[in-house]
């Protein structure tokens, strides 16, 4: 986990089997289901049991939470939690930037924002706005030229054939 992750957990509660009510140090109260995450690796079956899924707690270091020796890190729960919940996560955004090859400074100038905002939203410092996230799908699509904006967007069908 990067040491430059903003949100730090500050509280966890098992609710129903395989769902989590966490508590943000940005206010947030967020739940998320890893009941996914917990089927998809067979070292994590034993929280699959309701009574051991009840005991989550944050890690003693902080930074995590977890059962017996198992543990997710804050940065995936917060990920997860999000998109769950619909919103952009620090995660997609950084997932964005690698798939197109973006430092910092070229994914500022593809959005036409500072890259101040880029490190904050790569970072969860700050919510990544709906209207960032949409111009990041939009830039992804068109793919402009180095200092041009596209005139205008592919059609589905133009679309569907550059990406077949």
């Amino acid at each position: 986990m990067s040491s430059f992750f903003f949100p730090k957990i500050q509280a966890v509660r098992a609710l129903e089997p395989y769902r989590l009510l966490t508590t943000w140090s940005t206010g947030e109260e967020l739940e998320v289901d890893v009941e996914a995450v917990l089927r998809k690796n067979q070292a994590l079956a034993p929280i699959l049991d309701p009574e051991v899924f009840a005991r989550v707690r944050i890690a003693d270091w902080g930074g995590a939470i977890e059962w017996f020796d198992a543990e997710f890190g804050q940065d995936n729960v917060y990920a997860w939690a999000k998109e769950q919940n619909g919103q952009v996560s620090h995660q997609m955004f950084d997932s964005w930037m690698h798939r197109n090859q973006l430092s910092l400074t070229s994914a500022a100038e593809a959005l036409g924002i500072s890259r101040r905002m880029v490190s904050y939203y790569r970072t969860a410092h700050k919510a990544i706005p709906r209207s960032i996230w949409l111009a990041c799908l939009g830039w992804e699509v068109t793919r402009p030229k180095p200092d041009t904006l596209p005139v205008s967007l592919p059609t589905a069908r133009e679309y569907a054939a550059n990406h077949a």
